[in-house]
């Protein structure tokens, strides 16, 4: 059975043999056939000079533009890789490249054809406008991953606690205590779960290795309220000259031995920690009364800062 040369276009071997006279004889049949109007019959000529020479760069757009025209995509997809690989890149066969690469939703890659373009064409108005659509469309799918991402996260902080395997004892000193769902669970300490009255041991192992088969921990929602509340507090003081200050450490403020020792329970180790917090916070811990909390009110004023407030 003879060899039909339009079954090797694709996947041409770079070590395939030229034949650049013939090629560009079938080529321009291609385009003669292409300016008649008969498409179909040019494309067999485009695809014959491309199976005599795999390197010619015209005749490998020709094929994928009208591959693209016909709606093979995969395989207009593959013309056009290897149409910008021989020689200069074609700015047509970028473009066009960069387009399908978007329709894929794969930015990334529509980005590296667009970048290649402007880099010797810095003002191509095509591709620069094309670029803004790309780079908003690839911003656009990293909020709506982030999105969703907290919508999960939210769902699963809401679950019950008692649809998790939990022993009676657990589950109902879990109720006494009001925590009804996994996120009130994370808002609290395990000294605080081991300071409430028949609360022992095997109970707190037995939350604690299910939060853990979770990869959470118990008090992991404080932290990271005070990492938010951390960030927050940086972005209100940007640009202020106030953002240094946050690094501080707490001996900094040359607190009393109580207000001091009740700011170690709460693991403060910078001003911007302790800015992260709120009065009732402080005012939650053992032995810290008033006092306490007008002296680490008035020593944060003196450095510009005062500790956190809910919004209503």
């Amino acid at each position: 059975m003879p060899h039909d040369p339009l079954d090797t276009v694709i996947g041409v071997p770079e070590t395939s043999k030229r034949d650049t006279a013939t090629s560009s004889k079938h080529y321009a049949a291609g385009l003669k056939l292409e300016s008649t109007g008969e498409r179909l019959a040019a494309m067999d000529e485009y695809r014959r000079a491309v199976a005599a020479d795999h390197m010619n760069s015209d005749a490998l757009f020709k094929v994928a533009y009208h591959l693209d025209l016909l709606g093979e995509e995969d395989e207009a997809l593959a013309m056009y890789e290897r149409c910008i690989q021989q020689g200069p890149p074609r700015v047509n066969a970028l473009m066009n490249l960069a387009v399908m690469y978007e329709d894929r939703g794969d930015f990334g890659a529509a980005e590296r054809c667009l970048r290649q373009i402007l880099d010797t064409r810095p003002n191509h108005l095509r591709a620069r406008l094309f670029m803004k659509d790309v780079q908003a469309s690839r911003e656009m799918v990293v909020v709506e991953e982030q999105d969703r991402d907290i919508f999960k996260r939210k769902a699963m902080l809401d679950t019950p606690v008692t649809d998790f395997e939990l022993s009676v004892r657990a589950r109902t000193c879990l109720k006494k205590m009001n925590i009804r769902t996994l996120g009130d669970l994370l808002r609290i300490t395990e000294a605080e779960l081991m300071s409430y009255k028949n609360f022992g041991d095997s109970s707190m192992q037995e939350i604690k290795k299910m939060l853990a088969a979770k990869g959470m921990r118990l008090g992991q929602g404080l932290e990271d309220a005070h990492r938010a509340a951390r960030k927050a507090l940086m972005e209100q003081y940007k640009g202020t000259g106030k953002e240094a200050i946050f690094a501080k450490p707490i001996s900094e403020l040359n607190l009393s031995v109580r207000a001091r020792k009740a700011v170690q329970l709460l693991n403060c180790q910078t001003l911007g920690d302790l800015a992260s917090h709120t009065e009732a916070e402080l005012m939650g811990i053992k032995n810290f009364g008033a006092t306490s909390l007008k002296e680490v009110k008035e020593k944060l004023t003196e450095f510009g800062l005062a500790l956190r407030t809910l919004e209503a």
